[in-house]
């Protein structure tokens, strides 16, 4: 097999995979190195960074053969698939003329697991080595670590690579037992401990003596099936929630399943990944990191998802009409960013904005305010917005028709078995 047959089902393997992003890095450009890392660059394949450049990285696997038999996975060792596999030296040479030819900025390199956890993960720091040391690739990596590998191996992967993650894949223990019963939660949760208490002792290591080496700067992800087990919204996000808070992740993301093989105990082929439930997680998501909501906040037992017609934002507004309307000209920032339409940027833009002036809605359409939905929740000197009409038992319909134009179009398509 040539190294393009083995790139073309390599690559293709790599698609389900939605943890990697470059942000949180920066290693500038040296003399006799190629390549540099930006901190503005955050994306994944094929994606925009934060400054509005397309990013690209090269996201593969090293195999696609694996020891385990995963049952919502295409390359579980059950299935019949083309299989293949780079030697470091070419993984490591692909990369590295794919960057001179300006088709990738950066590596994002996972694996099937071949032989053992251990025996993969050398091959993996093998690559890495030949990438950083040989090759002096100054560039952005990503690299995926496997559960189960000796804590010294996941030390030499965060020596050579800006971000590790490792992949949570399903939300609950139970749901590795019935779909991935060669993993286990304190396998996975193990390296994440690891990872947590490395980039904290590396970044005392730096602040003592310059030029130590750095472990993992970018700190660490991972990543949550959604839709191929039963487990809620209010799970998934409580899960979440509590690995930003014990382990420091810098990201979850989350990924619809994909419905690849014909198994009793997961959706059948025909059903379509659950692309707005991922949409509203990723909502939530953000919310939780920059919104200061708590996951408990969001959800209960009583409404353990999210509603698909409302985003989240906007669904915990109509559950707590006692806290508006927002007075735009007295309101902290904590109260503005309760607000549906109003984001950090343009609620620190209102508590600057104001000491000047006296705001009026034209002035917060100005300052980046999505009207269209703060509208109904803020009022300036004590008046809403001229002409405004909605009722408690209007608003919730007028807040979905506003849902339904802004959603992407495959989000829409759900959207419509809701009517």
């Amino acid at each position: 097999m040539d190294l393009m047959e083995k790139l073309e089902i390599l690559t293709d393997a790599a698609k389900y995979d939605a943890a990697c992003t470059s942000s949180g890095v920066k290693r500038s450009s040296r003399a006799g190195y190629i390549g540099n890392t930006s901190s503005s660059v955050m994306g994944c394949c094929h994606t925009f960074s934060a400054d509005g450049r397309c990013v690209t990285l090269l996201k593969v696997l090293l195999t696609n053969r694996c020891v385990y038999d995963c049952k919502y996975c295409v390359n579980r060792c059950s299935n019949d698939t083309r299989r293949a596999a780079f030697t470091p030296a070419e993984l490591a040479e692909l990369t590295i003329q794919f960057y001179r030819r300006n088709y990738i900025e950066g590596l994002f390199l996972s694996s099937g697991v071949c032989r053992s956890p251990d025996y993969t993960m050398e091959q993996m720091i093998a690559a890495l080595r030949i990438l950083r040391e040989e090759y002096r690739f100054n560039g952005y990596i990503h690299a995926k670590t496997i559960p189960g590998a000796a804590p010294e191996l996941v030390t030499a992967l965060g020596l050579l690579a800006d971000r590790l993650s490792v992949n949570i894949e399903l939300p609950s223990e139970q749901g590795l037992k019935t779909l991935a019963p060669s993993k286990t939660k304190d396998a996975i949760l193990r390296p994440m401990g690891q990872i947590r208490d490395g980039v904290r002792e590396n970044k005392q290591e730096i602040a003592k003596y310059r030029h130590a080496p750095r472990f993992a700067p970018a700190g660490q992800s991972t990543q949550m099936i959604v839709g191929a087990t039963a487990d809620t919204d209010r799970h998934i996000l409580s899960l979440t929630q509590g690995l930003y808070r014990r382990y420091g992740l810098k990201r979850v993301f989350f990924s619809a399943y994909v419905p690849v093989v014909e198994h009793s105990l997961l959706p059948s082929l025909d059903t379509k990944p659950p692309l707005l439930r991922e949409h509203r997680l990723y909502q939530a998501d953000w919310l939780l990191r920059f919104y200061g909501f708590q996951a408990e906040e969001l959800l209960d037992e009583t409404n353990p998802n999210f509603d698909p017609l409302l985003d989240p934002k906007c669904h915990w507004a109509l559950c707590h009409p006692a806290f508006f309307p927002v007075e735009v000209q007295r309101a902290g920032l904590e109260e503005l960013l309760r607000v549906p339409g109003i984001g950090p940027v343009s609620a620190r833009r209102i508590l600057t904005a104001r000491r000047e002036t006296v705001l009026d809605f034209t002035d917060l359409k100005k300052l980046g305010v999505v009207l269209k939905r703060a509208q109904y929740f803020v009022v300036c000197k004590g008046r809403y917005l001229e002409g405004l009409r909605f009722s408690p038992q209007t608003l919730p319909r007028q807040l979905a028709a506003v849902e339904r134009k802004d959603l992407p179009t495959a989000e829409t398509e759900q959207l419509s078995l809701f009517g």
